[in-house]
């Protein structure tokens, strides 16, 4: 999908981009133009995808921290909201803005922020019941062999000396606490990224673990490009980690909400990527992700209709007595 283009559905951006130069240290490929994008954040790029009297939906940065409670930490989404928007801030919370969820500092994408309580709310039951759907794209080492996959690896905190901020899978040395988390990885396009093979994924994360694309990833042999975290400081070349939160979608009444932040893994965008063979587009996966998405909601609505209210299980009880009595 070219930058600046839009899934179907998804909403009109209120602001665009401007042209940037490229970070120092990103050399283009030969014969072609240097890559856009790759500028480090600044307090004033806040990239706004979708506002309302509830809600900001951004793009956040690839190289930028949500919040920070470091008063020197001059570049966070938290500064960047309150330069753009100051009248919105709410002084009651700490960081000035309600974050609806995470996404890491080496991560791209779709952000929600709520502006008020109730707000927030409506928005953290989406996630605590889990119908919210997240999207996301990355670039991963090597090429994938099965075009689809569920991965199910339960994720813990790794307790190693070094480690101690890093997630493992169940079974690995250190691993404390694990619990059951699943991911779909969905293979879009083969190519190469500076020269090496690498596969162009859509995940669909049906849990929320801390980093939990990227254990994923990296546990079934295909670390995402960029990953100097996970790949303990050898994978340090690319000048992002390429992971992005590309749409996000929240059931909310009584209008649903849905953002989509636009494909930076394009050539365009960065003539380091280069596709090779594509199996379906962004388009076409995220469309058929989004309709099945809707059939298992069918199919829950139409079992919790089922389920026996209060008056109903009395009656069945009384009838039950009744029956038997005779």
């Amino acid at each position: 999908m070219e930058p600046g283009s839009r899934e179907p559905g998804s909403v009109e951006p209120l602001e665009t981009t401007r042209d940037v130069k490229p970070a120092r240290g990103v050399e283009p490929a030969r014969g072609v133009e240097p890559a856009r994008g790759v500028e480090p954040a600044s307090v004033d790029s806040l990239k706004v995808l979708y506002q309302s009297c509830d809600y900001i939906i951004v793009d956040k940065h690839w190289d930028i921290r949500i919040d920070s409670k470091m008063w020197y930490e001059k570049r966070t989404v938290q500064k960047q909201l309150g330069l753009s928007f100051p009248e919105l801030a709410d002084p009651g919370t700490y960081y000035g803005f309600r974050f609806c969820h995470q996404l890491d500092y080496s991560t791209s994408g779709v952000l929600c922020v709520a502006l008020n309580k109730a707000a927030a709310g409506r928005v953290y039951h989406c996630f605590k019941d889990r119908r919210a759907t997240k999207v996301y794209l990355a670039l991963v080492r090597s090429w994938v062999e099965e075009e689809m996959m569920t991965v199910d690896f339960s994720i813990g905190e790794n307790t190693t000396e070094g480690r101690t901020h890093m997630m493992c899978i169940q079974g690995t040395d250190g691993c404390e606490n694990p619990k059951p988390c699943r991911t779909r990885l969905t293979v879009l396009e083969y190519g190469v990224y500076d020269g090496d093979p690498v596969t162009k994924v859509l995940l669909q994360p049906l849990t929320g673990r801390t980093h939990q694309l990227r254990v994923h990833c990296e546990a079934v042999g295909h670390p995402i490009v960029g990953d100097y975290t996970y790949s303990l400081g050898a994978d340090s070349a690319p000048y992002r980690m390429m992971l992005h939160a590309h749409l996000l979608q929240l059931p909310l009444e009584p209008l649903p909400l849905q953002a989509v932040a636009p494909d930076p893994f394009t050539t365009p965008a960065d003539p380091r990527w280069r596709p090779q063979r594509c199996l379906r587009t962004v388009e076409g996966a995220v469309e058929a992700l989004l309709e099945h998405r809707a059939a298992e909601e069918r199919t829950e609505k139409r079992w919790r209709g089922r389920e026996e209210s209060e008056e109903q299980r009395r009656l069945c009880q009384q009838w039950l007595s009744e029956w038997t009595d005779v």
